[in-house]
């Protein structure tokens, strides 16, 4: 007769293994070193919180062996950083196909030589978007998993070993979450071909509105809310592409924006720097506007962007 306790402990045991082989060592902050996951032969992904030093950076492998490394690029505002290391040695991760709430899962991190540690629980919820400091995470998991000193930057992996996403403490409130692999792959790609990740500003404030079922047949789609212009900064893209107060934005590079959370993500990536498309309604009747979207200066102006206007986080969102 099959022991069912038993056969769950050795696949979870085997996943810890698996997953293992791709979890490393960070040594990159004074105290407490952190973890990483194997992306490639030479790319490490970690918490960037974790990163206090762009030089004199060591990553230990599963094997033991330690091999030196640079930043190759870092993404406050999604506290995620990817290291290159010197020689391309080490086993990329598995991804997982997919997050299920209620499936065991497993935290994994390498926090010191000693070996791997695990920590067992279930995936508790899916949730997003977020807005974070500097940036906005367009999900995230929870999980029961014990996130022990050092477990920031390591795995969070399924019952097969394959990692559901990378776990961090760095968003604060003393809480560990977890970005979806999907979307910390996506980050890492872009950091490790650029640097960092291309943010862009377009200077209004804006505020949600519903659309009128007169509207939204004129769009010739369902969409229920646009966000109403309220103000236009001097000399920003938007005042120079003519977009007016009064304008409702419904769209970005023609995908649909319903709300801030949507229109902050969509002024990232490839539209930065380029001539975009603005879906507005103007007088009831669509226009397309094309603005010039400038890339953000520095994180620094966009936080004291966001003290500035937080009375619009709320109730009349402000986008940078």
């Amino acid at each position: 007769m099959s022991n069912v306790f038993l056969d769950l402990s050795n696949a979870m045991t085997a996943a810890a293994e698996k997953a293992g082989k791709s979890t490393v060592l960070v040594d990159a902050r004074r105290r407490m070193p952190a973890s990483g996951i194997v992306i490639a032969a030479d790319l490490i992904l970690t918490a960037d919180h974790a990163v206090q030093r762009d030089e004199d950076i060591s990553v230990t492998l599963a094997d033991g062996s330690v091999v030196q490394a640079k930043v190759a690029g870092r993404d406050p505002g999604s506290d995620l950083a990817v290291l290159r290391l010197e020689k391309a040695v080490a086993i990329p991760a598995e991804k997982a196909a997919e997050a299920k709430i209620g499936q065991l899962v497993l935290a994994l991190g390498r926090p010191s030589t000693e070996g791997i540690e695990a920590s067992l629980g279930t995936l508790s919820s899916i949730s997003g978007p977020v807005r974070t400091m500097h940036g906005l995470l367009d999900r995230y998991y929870r999980t029961d998993t014990t996130a022990y000193p050092g477990f920031s930057g390591g795995p969070l992996v399924d019952a097969e070993g394959h990692v559901l996403g990378l776990n961090t403490s760095g968003f604060g409130r003393g809480t560990s979450i977890t970005i979806p692999a999907e979307i910390a792959w996506k980050v890492a790609d872009e950091l490790a071909r650029n640097g960092s990740i291309k943010r862009g500003y377009l200077g209004i404030r804006s505020q949600p509105v519903e659309l009128a079922p007169v509207a939204q047949k004129a769009l010739k789609r369902e969409q229920a809310t646009g966000l109403l212009i309220v103000g236009l900064e001097e000399e920003s893209p938007a005042e120079k592409s003519g977009l007016l107060v009064g304008d409702i934005l419904v769209g970005i590079g023609g995908h649909p924006v319903s709300n801030p959370d949507e229109l902050f993500a969509s002024l990232s990536g490839d539209v930065v720097g380029k001539s975009t498309p603005i879906e507005v309604l103007r007088g009831g009747e669509p226009r397309s506007v094309a603005t010039a979207i400038q890339e953000r200066k520095s994180e620094d102006d966009e936080a004291m962007g966001d003290r500035h206007h937080h009375h619009h986080e709320r109730g009349h969102g402000r986008e940078r």
